[in-house]
């Protein structure tokens, strides 16, 4: 497994693929940020009036509802059926979906008129999709993972998608595939934006490889073993740590992901 999940970092920094991102206003400039240090081109690109346009240039596309208002709703929507016409994948990371009635809907309509390749969640969101009960407090999960592989086999068989839920344990399922991934730091729970982040190298990674299940994999395995590189060397200072984290990530190799990386197939 890690043998295919270098060859998607290094697809990526070969390919450097654009990927569209409708994210939210919170931390649209990390996503930015850490998609040029993952080797991918971000374009921030949301107006209603553009997207449709846009579809045809890009190599994914990036949907989080983190902050979502109206016009991100439409322009999701118009960009998403675009993307799927073209044959582009597309990541959607419902957020909050578990708390905001809202935001579970717009998810729905989103997965029932389009093709999304990967959904990225955490535990409360992922099972809010499912129908299982979850446990949220706004964006954050505090749901204690009884039942996690299950949900995500579920949701994904659903809507033949994959789903990957970011925890103490990462799962990645087609639901048939399930693997788990045990790398990261407590620390990412310490800054703003660290799921929206692993969401946008999604992104990424899916552009370059028709493996959804690997491709997501390497995402959270890069996130996870970024994280435990920044965090040896940030002395528990959250605000520190955000900026190791960027460069941990831009300095990310084959020798680092194979000595750091904990991927199993359940």
């Amino acid at each position: 497994m890690l043998d295919q999940i270098v060859q998607v970092l290094k697809d990526v920094r070969t390919r450097t693929p654009l990927v569209q991102a409708i994210t939210n206003y919170v931390t649209i400039n990390d996503c930015a940020n850490i998609l040029i240090c993952f080797g991918a081109s971000p374009a921030m690109c949301e107006a209603a009036e553009e997207v449709e346009e846009f579809a045809g240039v890009i190599s994914s596309l990036y949907i989080n509802l983190g902050t979502l208002t109206e016009e991100q709703h439409r322009a999701a929507v118009l960009a998403a059926r675009k993307a799927s016409e073209y044959g582009k994948p597309i990541v959607l990371d419902p957020v909050a979906c578990g708390a905001i009635s809202r935001k579970k809907e717009v998810s729905l309509e989103l997965l029932d008129n389009a093709r999304i390749s990967v959904i990225k969640g955490n535990a409360g969101e992922i099972k809010s999709l499912a129908g299982w009960a979850g446990k949220v407090r706004g964006v954050d999960s505090l749901d204690d993972g009884e039942g996690a592989i299950e949900a995500c086999q579920s949701l994904a068989v659903q809507y033949r998608t994959v789903v990957a839920m970011t925890g103490k344990t990462d799962i990645v399922t087609d639901g048939r595939r399930t693997c788990l991934i045990d790398n990261g730091s407590n620390m990412l729970s310490l800054i703003t934006g660290s799921g929206c982040m692993v969401g946008a190298l999604a992104a990424a990674a899916v552009a370059v490889s028709d493996d959804r299940v690997t491709s997501a994999a390497a995402a959270l395995a890069a996130m996870g073993a970024a994280a435990e590189a920044a965090a040896e060397v940030s002395e528990g200072l959250p605000g520190t740590f955000r900026i190791k984290l960027f460069d941990a990530i831009y300095r990310l190799t084959e020798s680092e992901i194979r000595r750091r990386g904990q991927v199993r197939w359940l």
